[in-house]
């Protein structure tokens, strides 16, 4: 089994997903109690038909006047107008009470994932995070909409008409309680596998994911390794055992209702034979009878909704664990304090970091970066530059060794203290949907329009900016106005400056644009960090030239370290690194 199928988000047990509900529905008991009483009188009201049918029938059987049946057949009407009116009215209450918590939930879910450390995330994989915040979710509302109101109902429906038909007569009610033990065998049967099958399920959904947006997000090194064959295996594996445990489910429900088919016709059959005997010896007339057959029969839409919705519900039930375990993850924010100042000092002492046992990416770095300094990191790839990025960002926590941001773990920095945030930008950014001027301002709700153009002058994006169709109205993201690479990045870089974090982590962030692009950005990086600590991932060597001191790293390891003259002058690895940079300008 692979890490990414150890490493999943929580779920919740069902205790806990049950006091979850049960919390959230606490500030509500006035709604929920409304909401009781309207299904309550609702399924009142249509008990009464029954009943009022057999006197009909008794009245027909004894040769009554014709006019003797309008009162009843009167009530019969009043009886399923109030039934039916109510009915509505209480659906929609339990639906409207059932979106209310639901969104509460859907808020906390997002709330909890956002500040999950990014490291926590990795190890789930995306596709763990995706199906909770979208399948999950959904299931979850169709429940709410649909299924919830429905088995409530159901439920009042079959308490109530076995205590009418105990009204009757107990041994109507005797009769037909011989097909629950077929009914509570079936459920307990049913639910101890479909909530089991379910949960896997959703967890065999959530790795078929993470594995296709893993392979779709590095196509290219896919393609460039041929490494095709293997991957298509994988997804093909993964898929195969979602629609294995899919059919599974499907085969439960089929046996599940052929069950209830045989518990109705014990249960009908023996209030007809009940029916029988006792109008035959005079104990109960035909009416009575009448009711309590047509009583047991209504019993089979709400018995068979209530089971069938079970179907959907033991599947909302596994969904809503998989969003509960995510609400009731700790706080992990670390809060123990923010640096005062608008940069602060790095210190990385004998830092270490694998993401396999054994297998070192970063091993040993000793590095201290001062307040303000902007440091430069090179080496080929897979020299652990990337890693080393972040560590720092508190993305990860070293295995080894100890980061210090002013005297703090980046991972424990309070991100609502001043300054208290080390900011990570990647060459992968994203243009979120909506006004650009509400993208700008994801890193400070609160920025003025004057602060968001001058967030834009710094990295110089404001010309482009103001140019668009609606200047920073403008719908951008998908279905918007489309950005280019180097657009969408120095849209990243001008959230950096209006974060004003007190150190600022750059991996590759010009990698994605062009040579052209390629040089504004550097620009734009430059005038972002200007004035805070700054580790910076260089794609190009012209943007590790213009850093305070640079950091060549091979093999997980610092190798060497100081400014661009001094290195150059030198003639170690990044002299070399420079002279080829060099040559491969000049024969541009």
């Amino acid at each position: 089994m692979s890490p990414a199928d150890t490493a999943l988000l929580p779920t919740a047990t069902p205790a806990r997903t049950f006091a979850a509900v049960r919390a959230s529905l606490r500030p509500y008991r006035v709604r929920t109690a409304a909401a009781a009483l309207a299904i309550l009188v609702s399924t009142g009201a249509g008990l009464l038909i029954a009943p009022l049918l057999g006197v009909v029938v008794d009245l027909i059987a004894e040769g009554g006047a014709a006019e003797a049946i309008i009162l009843p057949v009167v009530l019969i009407a009043v009886a399923a107008s109030i039934q039916g009116v109510v009915a509505a009215i209480g659906a929609g209450m339990i639906a409207h009470l059932g979106e209310t918590v639901l969104a509460r939930l859907r808020e906390r879910f997002v709330e909890r994932a956002l500040a999950l450390p990014l490291e926590r995330i990795e190890l789930a994989g995306s596709g763990d995070l995706t199906t909770r915040v979208t399948r999950d979710i959904s299931i979850v509302g169709e429940a709410v909409r649909g299924a919830l109101p429905v088995l409530l109902r159901s439920g009042l429906t079959i308490v109530l008409t076995f205590v009418a038909m105990a009204v009757l007569d107990w041994r109507f009610l005797l009769a037909a309680l011989l097909a629950v033990p077929v009914q509570l065998n079936t459920v307990r049967w049913y639910a101890g596998r479909a909530l089991r099958v379910y949960a896997e399920q959703r967890v065999a959904v959530g790795v078929q994911q993470q594995r296709l947006l893993g392979s779709v997000e590095g196509a290219r090194t896919v393609r460039a390794f041929r490494l095709s064959g293997g991957h298509l295996d994988d997804i093909g594996a993964r898929s195969s055992s979602a629609v294995a445990l899919s059919l599974h489910g499907t085969r439960l429900v089929t046996r599940f209702f052929g069950r209830l088919n045989l518990a109705e016709y014990i249960g009908l059959t023996a209030v007809l034979v009940m029916a029988f005997v006792l109008v035959g010896n005079g104990s109960a007339t035909v009416g009575t009878a009448t009711a309590a057959a047509l009583y047991f029969h209504s019993l089979f839409n709400p018995v068979n909704a209530a089971l069938a919705i079970a179907d959907d519900a033991q599947s909302a039930a596994a969904s809503l664990a998989r969003l509960v375990g995510v609400t009731e993850l700790a706080d992990t924010a670390g809060g123990a304090r923010g640096t005062s100042t608008s940069s602060a000092a790095v210190k990385l002492a004998g830092v270490g970091h694998s993401y396999v046992d054994g297998h070192p990416v970063v091993r040993g770095v000793d590095l201290d970066l001062a307040a303000g300094e902007l440091v430069a990191v090179v080496g080929a790839s897979g020299a652990g530059k990337t890693t080393l990025a972040k560590l720092v960002a508190g993305v990860h926590r070293p295995t080894e060794g100890s980061i210090l941001v002013d005297g703090v773990p980046p991972a424990d920095l309070d991100p609502d203290a001043v300054a208290g945030t080390v900011v990570l930008v990647t060459q992968e950014v994203h243009v979120f949907a909506g006004p650009l001027a509400e993208d700008l301002r994801l890193a400070r709700p609160a920025a003025t329009d004057q602060e968001l153009r001058s967030a834009l002058s710094t990295v110089d994006a404001l010309g482009w900016a103001e140019a668009l169709p609606d200047g920073l109205g403008t719908v951008v993201g998908s279905g918007g106005h489309g950005l280019t690479a180097t657009q969408a990045q120095q849209l990243a870089l001008a959230r950096l400056v209006l974060a004003d974090p007190a150190v600022a982590v750059l991996d590759e962030a010009t990698a994605e644009a062009g040579s052209s692009g390629a040089r504004a950005l550097e620009r734009a990086a430059v005038a972002a960090l200007r004035g805070r600590t700054g580790l910076v991932v260089a794609h190009r060597l012209t943007q590790a030239a213009v850093a305070d001191r640079i950091v060549v790293m091979e093999h997980g390891r610092v190798v060497e370290t100081g400014t661009h003259e001094e290195l150059v002058r030198a003639g170690g690895r990044y002299g070399e690194l420079w002279a080829a940079w060099a040559d491969t300008r000049a024969g541009d």
